[in-house]
């Protein structure tokens, strides 16, 4: 009989569904499809957290278990007892966190989030040795489109995917529980407890050799994923709660022009060139052997700071720092102040930002603004740009154009104009040279710095100080040009320096605290005029040897700058300034140390500069 007669009365009607059995009983095998074809059954969040928080602690943390692995002074025994004891109190901490955050539909979101965030700290945590804290976090959030695809290659993808793409589907496919009432919530908190009493057992059980390790190794602090990220990020915003004060309080309201500034003919200009990622043991101004500054290494009329430091590892926590009348400790403030450039066009000077990087950090909000990306000429745009980036030399295209569209008062008085370099910024290194400046080859053209061997890599780096040699011998001849009658001068410091490569450790960022010194010791140089010399009564052959090797950073540039440009407030400190020992002076006095900073470690200070430099080379 044919299958639909049985659905249709002798009448031809169709007949009553009623009449029939239920579709389960007159299909018996689509219970075994249902069963076959839904999602797993519900399981309780607690223990979706609990298989997460193991991925997380294991493979998450491969970064950690490397470091660990190459970690000085642990034997093969102290290490598997300190990689067990580390991999579950993290594994207890992920577990309690993930059970505080995951609730009702949130679950599934917050879990795959936290995946992901690990994936990607691990990534660059593997290929370039970072640690994560605030000023990393804050690395990140100003990135620009330029800087973010820089530091984009394949490994990534791959890297990121394998960590957190097994993960993700597993959680996808979690049937979400549907309890409700306060069992399920006391249930979940009762799991916190147990998570942080379980944290509590394994840390006590292994104090001793975590301890040590955090001691000894205090870059692993920073390295417990995705929990580092996590405490930074906490840490980011109670510090934003901490500054949430958003006055800007102005400083050095009784600034005004010294006496050198009575009677002059011609207007004084003063070039500020701020470096990025510069290490000064890569300059052969310091003592390199390798031929990397031969425009700078010819001229006798440079003053060489070879014991200059940082005040961060970061352009976003250095720059706003070099130009803050409270130097390092600014980062303490829960207060923001005018800075350098404000005090200085108060003063009546005419102040101008060239940038060539991701943005001046607030720094120039309040001056006259320029940027090579956009305001170049088409000619030298297409000579200059590629992809969006302009080598430094760009800074100098139209710059006495740009002066004169200044205001004409304050540029009768001088003017300041500060050059914000691309410099040495990694990790595409090869793009911060054109030809002329490739003096060392095979160079290393990849961002994935792991992948090209050292010597390629330095090759790279070397190249670009090239470029920035280029760049500072043209400003100097620029400058140079403008006659003996025009006073000017240049200053370059750079912002902070750079690892490449030492102990598995790339590019730069890492808190200050635990940072290697190569990412801390920066060049800094100095070139008077003879008719700036004279203005300002400070001989070249004076300063040479009164910043020589004497220990400076960041914190001395508010005050040096102040001193140069004479301008008079009672913010400045002279035993900050390095030029106020050679005023009126031919020879420094016999002890400079007014210009000691905490900035610099004491280890260091006595070395002279050939063996500063050499240091740093073997990094």
């Amino acid at each position: 009989m044919n299958f639909f007669a049985r659905f249709i009365t002798p009448t031809g009607k169709a007949a009553d569904t009623a009449a029939f059995p239920p579709h389960s009983a007159a299909l018996p095998f689509s219970a075994d499809l249902a069963t076959t074809s839904s999602s797993p059954p519900a399981r309780p969040v607690w223990l979706w957290s609990l298989v997460v928080s193991l991925w997380l602690a294991s493979v998450g943390n491969l970064a950690l278990w490397k470091a660990l692995s190459q970690a000085d002074g642990l034997s093969s025994a102290q290490q598997w007892v300190l990689g067990l004891s580390l991999g579950l109190a993290i594994a207890c901490a992920c577990w309690a966190l993930l059970n505080l955050l995951s609730w009702g539909r949130a679950a599934k979101p917050v879990m795959i989030a936290l995946c992901w965030i690990a994936a990607f700290a691990a990534c660059f945590m593997l290929n370039y040795g970072i640690a994560i804290d605030a000023s990393m976090l804050v690395n990140v959030l100003q990135t620009d489109v330029k800087e973010a695809a820089d530091l984009l290659h394949w490994s990534l993808v791959v890297t990121v995917g394998a960590i957190a793409i097994p993960p993700t589907w597993w959680i996808w496919r979690q049937t979400l529980p549907h309890r409700k009432g306060w069992r399920p919530v006391l249930q979940q908190l009762g799991m916190v407890l147990l998570a942080v009493l379980a944290m509590a057992v394994v840390v006590v059980a292994g104090f001793r050799p975590i301890s040590s390790a955090m001691r000894n190794h205090t870059n692993l602090r920073y390295m417990m994923n995705p929990l580092s990220t996590v405490y930074a990020a906490g840490n980011l915003v109670a510090q934003q709660i901490h500054h949430r004060d958003t006055t800007l309080y102005p400083i050095g309201e009784d600034a005004k022009l010294g006496a050198s500034y009575a009677g002059q003919t011609s207007f004084p200009i003063y070039a500020l060139v701020v470096g990025e990622t510069g290490r000064a043991g890569n300059f052969a101004t310091n003592g390199y052997e390798r031929p990397t500054t031969p425009l700078l290494s010819a001229r006798q009329d440079l003053a060489i700071a070879t014991n200059a430091w940082s005040c961060g590892t970061s352009t976003a926590v250095s720059v706003p720092c070099m130009f803050s009348h409270l130097g390092r400790s600014s980062q303490d403030s829960n207060k923001s102040y005018e800075n350098l450039l404000d005090v200085l066009q108060r003063a009546g000077l005419a102040v101008l930002w060239v940038e060539n990087q991701s943005g001046c950090k607030g720094v120039c909000a309040r001056v006259h603004n320029a940027n090579t990306e956009t305001d170049l000429p088409a000619a030298a745009r297409k000579a200059l740009c590629q992809d969006g980036e302009c080598v430094d030399m760009a800074l100098l295209e139209g710059l006495d154009e740009r002066i004169n569209a200044l205001p004409a008062e304050q540029r009768a008085k001088g003017v300041v104009v500060v050059l914000h370099q691309m410099g040495s910024h990694g990790p595409a290194y090869f793009k911060r040279s054109l030809g002329q400046d490739k003096r060392f080859s095979p160079e290393c053209n990849n961002v994935n710095l792991q992948s090209c061997d050292r010597a390629s890599l330095i090759n790279a780096y070397d190249n670009s100080v090239v470029a920035t040699d280029r760049m500072l011998g043209s400003l100097i001849d620029w400058l140079a040009s403008k006659g003996q009658r025009q006073p000017t001068a240049m200053m370059y410091v750079a912002d902070h320096g750079e690892s490449l490569g030492e102990n598995n450790i790339y590019l730069h960022g890492l808190p200050y605290s635990v940072a290697p010194d190569v990412q801390k010791h920066v060049p800094w140089i100095t070139w008077l005029s003879p008719a700036m010399q004279q203005r300002m009564g400070i001989s070249t052959s004076c300063l040479q040897q009164a910043v020589g090797t004497a220990r400076i950073s960041h914190d001395n540039l508010f005050h040096s700058m102040l001193g140069l440009t004479d301008v008079q407030t009672a913010l400045h400190q002279p035993d900050l300034d390095i030029f106020a020992s050679c005023k009126g002076r031919s020879a420094p006095p016999a002890t400079l140390a007014h210009l000691a900073s905490a900035s610099a470690p004491a280890t260091v200070a006595a070395l002279p500069p050939t063996t500063v430099a050499a240091a740093r080379k073997r990094g």
